[in-house]
């Protein structure tokens, strides 16, 4: 099995990629100088974190993280399922993380307002790195997404039942005898 096809690798790939989003959201994306002429607002900095600029971000990057996950325990048509909602969630993160870079702002607004009491003001609004970050690592999660299929067709396909070297002899005691007992009673032996 080549080294990208491992399900580790894969799977990592996807919950590092997640992590590094949602990550990105606790950090400051929109550095606000209020305006003085505001009611409470001094002259102020203010610092808007990613998760108020861009709520949703944080839930997709949770969303893709799930189906990284679900992925290593998924079967052969559930990874496709899964390979299209992590896609979907990355597409989200970079739309949302895109909007806020659009109009800084716009995405301010909510935070600006908390902050004054005054909605709708102006403010001077500039991006810091962060939300080019996520929309990078939200480019490169939807890529680890597409891997999903691709590998996942060297994965070997395990189910609870999958017991190594069970043969058709007696198994030792514990749940393989269990497993063993339930297989031969759907099959009408009894085990007893």
């Amino acid at each position: 099995m080549p080294a990208w096809a491992r399900k580790s690798t894969v799977v990592l790939l996807i919950a590092v990629l997640a992590l590094a989003v949602f990550g990105t959201t606790t950090q400051t994306w929109l550095s606000v100088s209020l305006d003085p002429a505001q009611a409470g607002a001094g002259g102020d900095v203010l610092d808007v974190q990613g998760s108020k600029a861009a709520t949703a971000v944080t839930a997709l990057a949770l969303v893709a993280l799930a189906g990284g996950l679900a992925a290593s325990i998924a079967g052969r048509i559930a990874r496709w399922v899964i390979t299209v909602i992590i896609v979907l969630a990355a597409a989200g993160i970079v739309a949302a993380a895109a909007t806020v870079l659009a109009d800084p702002l716009a995405a301010a607004q909510g935070s600006i307002a908390a902050a004054t009491g005054v909605s709708g003001g102006q403010a001077q609004v500039e991006a810091t790195a962060f939300p080019f970050l996520a929309v990078a690592c939200g480019i490169l999660l939807a890529l680890a997404g597409l891997l999903v299929v691709p590998a996942g067709r060297h994965w070997k396909a395990r189910t609870k039942y999958d017991v190594a070297g069970r043969g058709t002899a007696a198994a030792t005691a514990g749940p393989v005898d269990e497993i063993d007992s339930w297989d031969r009673l759907s099959r009408g032996d009894d085990p007893t």
